[in-house]
């Protein structure tokens, strides 16, 4: 049961990508050039997913001792903000305005059979692959 949820969110979450326009490289790139041609509609669907969520996460959460599918919620533990998570969050911003996808719209391209996308997915799992191999290095010397 737990994997047949976990398809059914994910296809939610892709279609919902589809849909909103998180998927078109040209949306996005619109969106970040706030000094050229900007195009606002990404903010909508921002706005429009923290509506929808905001009032989960508030009221919800602190009720819900368990979720219906899965043992324990998974939320992160550390508050703590230092240079891994500037960096990380650096390069991925860096790369989402680079690129005009992040990784949930790039998957969810996929779907489209684009060549290009395939070649930016290749990229990505590269890129993965690589940062947990040198993470895994720095953290044993240290």
């Amino acid at each position: 049961m737990k994997l047949l949820m976990a398809l059914l969110c994910g296809m939610l979450f892709g279609f919902g990508l589809a849909l909103s326009g998180m998927t078109d490289i040209a949306n996005v790139i619109g969106f970040l050039d706030l000094f050229g041609d900007w195009n606002p509609t990404l903010a909508f669907v921002m706005v429009g997913g923290i509506l929808v969520s905001l009032p989960f996460f508030q009221f919800g959460l602190g009720k819900i001792k368990a979720p219906l599918f899965a043992d324990v919620f998974r939320l992160p533990t550390r508050t703590d903000i230092d240079g891994r998570l500037i960096g990380g969050a650096a390069l991925f911003g860096i790369g989402w305005g680079l690129v005009g996808l992040c990784p949930g719209p790039a998957i969810a391209s996929l779907a489209y059979l684009n060549i290009d996308i395939l070649y930016f997915g290749v990229a990505m799992m590269a890129g993965m692959f690589v940062t947990d191999f040198v993470d895994r290095l720095l953290t044993a010397k240290s």
